[in-house]
């Protein structure tokens, strides 16, 4: 397809599995060609790794979902620039994004990236503006048409991971002695912002428990988040002592994952969460809730282990399975890996995504 000029919005100041996808996916349509645009506030995480990728960034303060400064800001940009398409992605910026792309009578697409109900009316109006809505998941895509989306307008695109670039730089080995872990040591590893939703509460409780049965285990926390100082004071609750490690932001995820023996999400509610796609396009097996579209990714048995939300004993078992049995923890990855990177490609992701904006500029001719 021809060249476009595409102005993502983002009012997030965080970095997580959507910042991620929005900047994978700026990465990707400018490598084939497209040029690229983010709005975003001066503050956010996003607006330095995208500029350090080489994409053109605006800062725009987004104080508001009628801000008039952040509306006209955008109008201009959309103007000046000869913007084809706007993809709008949290909330404040999908009501200022939208109504300055309907204003200046350009493609709107929202992606929308979390597993939460939503649902049209006169008062939310913001729902009516986007030509299309962009899914990260089928069970997201079903969950917005049963409220009322018109099917046609509602898109499932996962997203996609460069599994070619996503490697480690260390060997397993290496990346244990510099976290300070045995060989012989079990390693759950956990990536993502600590905050509610993400219940890493039920992670540590979890661990403890399969603490008793296996002391030579450890837990590893990527990320940083609003309840971090509550999960540090649970992990010294629970006498966890040096078998937890907070991490912190990382950069170096696959050198992480190489380093474990297996992924745990607790989350009560998730679209299709990167990190379980990360890790089992990487090999590692994974136990996971079976929250959102998390299922889509995982088959429980064949290419991981399912649990339901807030179970502490199931997630524990669960854990246990894994430890217990080496061949079981080969099984899942293996098959787990060929299932991401067959269906979960950076390309797969691109190739839609181009697709839905042309078919959404060809319908505007």
């Amino acid at each position: 397809m021809k060249p476009l000029t595409i102005l993502h919005t983002e009012w997030s100041d965080g970095w997580g599995g959507q910042e991620r996808r929005i900047l994978s996916e700026m990465i990707g349509m400018q490598a084939r060609g497209h040029r690229m645009l983010l709005a975003c506030r001066p503050q956010a995480i996003l607006s330095e790794k995208a500029r350090a990728a080489g994409i053109e960034v605006h800062h725009l303060p987004f104080a508001g979902k009628f801000h008039p400064a952040t509306i006209r800001g955008l109008l201009q940009l959309i103007e000046t620039r000869h913007v084809d398409v706007v993809n709008t992605h949290s909330g404040i910026d999908s009501w200022t994004g939208g109504i300055a792309a309907r204003r200046a009578g350009v493609r709107l697409v929202r992606t929308r990236h979390l597993n939460l109900p939503l649902k049209r009316n006169l008062l939310n109006f913001v729902h009516y503006l986007p030509h299309a809505v962009v899914t990260c998941g089928m069970e997201m895509q079903r969950i917005l048409i049963e409220r009322g989306f018109p099917p046609a307008s509602v898109r499932s695109i996962p997203t996609g991971i460069d599994f070619n670039a996503f490697r480690p730089q260390h060997e397993r080995t290496e990346v244990r002695a510099t976290l300070g872990l045995q060989p012989t040591t079990f390693v759950v590893l956990m990536v993502g912002i600590i905050r509610g939703v993400k219940r890493h509460e039920i992670a540590l409780r979890a661990f403890a428990a399969l603490r008793r049965n296996n002391p030579d285990c450890a837990l590893l926390l990527a990320g940083e988040g609003p309840m971090l100082i509550d999960m540090e004071r649970l992990a010294a609750e629970l006498q966890l002592g040096e078998s937890i490690h907070f991490l912190g932001q990382r950069d170096d995820v696959p050198d992480l994952l190489q380093a474990a023996d297996c992924l745990l999400l607790t989350s009560r509610s998730e679209g299709v969460p990167q990190a379980v796609t990360q890790a089992m396009g990487c090999g590692l097996p994974v136990v996971a809730t079976a929250v959102g579209g998390v299922p889509e990714l995982i088959k429980d048995g064949e290419t991981g282990l399912l649990v339901p939300a807030e179970s502490v004993e199931l997630t524990t078992r669960a854990l246990q399975e894994l430890v217990g049995d080496p061949a079981l923890s080969r099984r899942l990855a293996l098959a787990g890996q060929q299932h991401a990177t067959t269906r979960y490609s950076m390309d797969a992701m691109l190739d839609a995504t181009e697709s839905l904006y042309g078919q959404l500029l060809e319908a505007a001719a």
